[in-house]
């Protein structure tokens, strides 16, 4: 009669994640954008900013229209929709590298966009470190009107002290 070991073969990541030893690489990669960690903000400030949607004649609208931002701070994006649709909103380079440090409520990151959805009258929170000063256009896309996206426009200024 054979007798086999009852002894369990933990894999040793799953052994590392157990005993904690996983705790600080997890620790060391937030907060950083692409395996490098951003630079301290131009500003130790964090500006509430809302961007509300809005639905009109079928497709999304974003207010304001002119989003101004500080450029290279920290900002708090709250985004509340009143849109009868999902709509994802796009900044060039903004939803990138490591610039979003948290996203909550109802909002979901859309890789493939670069941007991210917020639900059918959602609400929800992005904190972000904005890209360098400068103009750029941000859109407001409806799931159910992708033809027609609504085209406002970001102006980032260098921060006040």
């Amino acid at each position: 009669m054979s007798h086999r070991s009852t002894r369990l073969r933990i894999p040793a990541i799953l052994l590392a994640a157990v005993t904690g030893l996983a705790l600080p690489a997890a620790a060391h990669a937030e907060g950083q954008a692409g395996g490098k960690p951003l630079p301290p903000p131009a500003s130790d400030a964090m500006p509430p900013v809302e961007l509300t949607v809005e639905m009109r004649d079928g497709h999304p609208v974003c207010q304001p229209a002119e989003l101004r931002l500080p450029a290279d701070t920290n900002v708090a994006l709250n985004v509340v929709s009143r849109a009868d649709q999902p709509v994802t909103i796009t900044m060039p380079g903004q939803f990138e590298n490591g610039r979003v440090l948290h996203a909550d409520g109802d909002l979901v990151h859309v890789a493939s966009e670069k941007g991210y959805t917020v639900k059918r009258e959602g609400r929800g929170q992005l904190r972000l470190r904005t890209v360098a000063a400068g103009e750029k256009t941000f859109a407001c896309t409806g799931a159910n009107s992708r033809s027609n996206p609504f085209e406002g426009k970001v102006i980032l200024t260098p921060p006040a002290g």
